[in-house]
């Protein structure tokens, strides 16, 4: 789940959402910390935790309903995400706007990581729901995968057709999943694969404009930044990290070092909206990002500097950091060098 903070958008359709089938905005705000009168206010921003208590307390006045997702799902438009929205739908082709997306996922309302895998002429977005807790799973999972088929539907002003359609959801009626996707799932699966042939990344958007992608993508960055901006004791465990590549602590071991137990680290770790996990991930982003572009380093020994015990563990969490496999970026960036 991510660390950034986000605006109250998606917070405010959900109430809106809720609304409708009768409940009201006092069931749904108890635990979040949000005031009923920041949802008039463009300027507030909170944390993914806070609008998780108000998704939690939505599924337990509505039930934990896929089918409640779907509908949830199709509300998010490319209007409702701001500048990564704009930034998506001035996009060359599909494949860039695919790429765009995940390198500012944190940019959006999605609490699933999401993930893009080509084989034999096939292409998957792969939604990992791992770390969705029990209560909210199948509405949250449902809920972005719905607002991935929005998505696409608004960049090619026409739904993409999709060959497979896999979720880890149980067995159920499919008339509202093909409603939304354009076929009928295959439940009960190992993973979450929407499916499509890869020719369809290479598809010119009909709206793409370059220099109104460059702007929204900068505009991105700066944002991006400053959500993620660390002061405190996450500055001061993310500096100790950078300082060591290849030796990465444990949680415990940093703790220790710093002169706290683990427990009070991860407490004031969470205090500031971040794990240490999270900072990790950080820092071996940066790090691979570096010894990628710096050229002289094979994956290998990028995977062992950075305390990966298979190269094929580097390259899967790569991709999760930035869209992208290690190869494809160090390519990408040296064409446009």
């Amino acid at each position: 789940m991510s660390a950034s903070s986000r605006s109250l958008t998606s917070v405010r359709m959900q109430v809106e959402f809720a609304a409708e089938h009768g409940v009201p905005v006092a069931s749904l705000l108890p635990g979040s910390g949000i005031e009923p009168r920041w949802l008039t206010r463009n300027d507030v921003q909170i944390e993914a935790e806070q609008e998780l208590a108000v998704v939690a307390n939505l599924c337990a006045e509505l039930g934990d309903s896929a089918e409640l997702g779907l509908a949830m799902g199709q509300r998010y438009h490319l209007s409702s995400y701001g500048v990564w929205g704009f930034a998506l739908l001035s996009s060359g082709t599909f494949r860039e706007a695919v790429a765009l997306g995940q390198r500012y996922l944190d940019l959006t309302f999605a609490f699933n990581r999401v993930t893009l895998e080509e084989q034999s002429g096939q292409a998957a977005l792969v939604i990992d729901d791992g770390d969705l807790p029990e209560g909210v799973r199948d509405y949250l999972l449902a809920r972005d995968a719905s607002a991935i088929m929005m998505i696409q539907q608004e960049l090619f002003a026409s739904r993409m057709p999709l060959s497979r359609l896999q979720l880890r959801l149980p067995a159920r009626a499919t008339a509202p999943f093909e409603a939304v996707f354009g076929l009928a799932p295959e439940f009960d699966q190992p993973v979450n694969r929407i499916g499509f042939a890869a020719g369809l990344l290479e598809q010119p958007l009909p709206q793409a404009n370059p220099v109104t992608a460059r702007l929204c993508e900068q505009q991105c960055q700066q944002l991006l930044a400053q959500r993620r901006r660390r002061v405190g004791m996450a500055a001061r465990v993310r500096e100790l990290l950078l300082a060591r590549p290849g030796h990465f602590p444990t949680m415990e071991q940093l703790a220790d070092e710093i002169g706290v137990t683990s427990r009070t680290l991860r407490r004031r770790l969470l205090a500031e909206d971040t794990r240490y996990r999270e900072l990790l991930d950080e820092v071996r982003r940066l790090l691979a990002e570096q010894w990628l572009l710096g050229g002289g380093l094979r994956q290998e020994e990028i995977s062992a500097r950075l305390g990966f015990s298979e190269v094929s563990n580097f390259i899967h969490a790569f991709k999760r950091w930035t869209g992208q496999t290690p190869a494809r970026y160090r390519r990408e960036k040296a064409m446009n060098n």
